[in-house]
């Protein structure tokens, strides 16, 4: 039997994080997750969401830690995880909605393009959608705090390709996507909820 593996943070964060998913995935049906993780949050999310359906993904290696938390769970709206890497084509799957969390920091920036790219075509082919990325962020080329530039840090030693993502170079990739900032929710730990819908949206302040 497969241990399930526990992040931390996840605990930490799911409560914000779902404050903000009620919100904007309250007309959504289908979810694709991407970077599961853990799988802790995809059975957070589809428990308290029961009305959608919530398909984690990951790399092959982190697939046996999602499925025990799923196997565990036995909600009606989760299907089994997919393999999905945001560089390798996409599998075959329908969704108006695509959420993921601490996942553009660690993913080069060869990810974080095709990331926006496989998200936009993903939307567009259901005729609309939502793209909700939780993270940290930086403003303007600038730090949100020193905690955030000391992550940034440990990051690039770890690999040179990571690192906290400028906000207007994301938007500007979403924007390529035919994807419109909805909304950016401030949230614990100097981290972000960026919201961008495909057609529609908020301007930018």
């Amino acid at each position: 039997m497969t241990t399930k593996p526990h992040a931390p943070s996840c605990e930490r964060n799911r409560g914000p994080i779902l404050d903000v998913l009620r919100m904007h995935f309250a007309g959504r049906r289908r979810v694709l997750e991407i970077g599961s993780g853990s799988g802790q949050h995809a059975v957070h999310f589809a428990q308290a969401m029961p009305w959608l359906r919530w398909q984690a993904s990951d790399l092959p290696g982190s697939l046996p830690g999602i499925r025990a938390w799923l196997g565990d769970a036995r909600l009606p709206n989760t299907p089994a995880p997919l393999a999905l890497d945001v560089l390798q084509p996409w599998p075959p799957l329908e969704a108006d909605a695509v959420f993921t969390a601490n996942t553009l920091h660690i993913m080069g920036w060869d990810g974080v393009e095709a990331f926006f790219r496989g998200a936009g075509r993903l939307l567009a082919a259901a005729g609309g959608g939502t793209l909700v990325a939780y993270g940290p962020f930086n403003y303007q080329g600038r730090y949100t705090s020193d905690s955030n530039r000391e992550f940034d840090g440990w990051l690039k030693e770890r690999n040179p390709d990571s690192g906290i993502r400028d906000f207007e170079a994301v938007d500007g990739l979403a924007r390529v996507a035919g994807l419109r900032l909805a909304e950016d929710v401030a949230m614990p730990a100097n981290n972000r909820c960026l919201v961008w819908r495909l057609g529609g949206g908020l301007p930018v302040a």
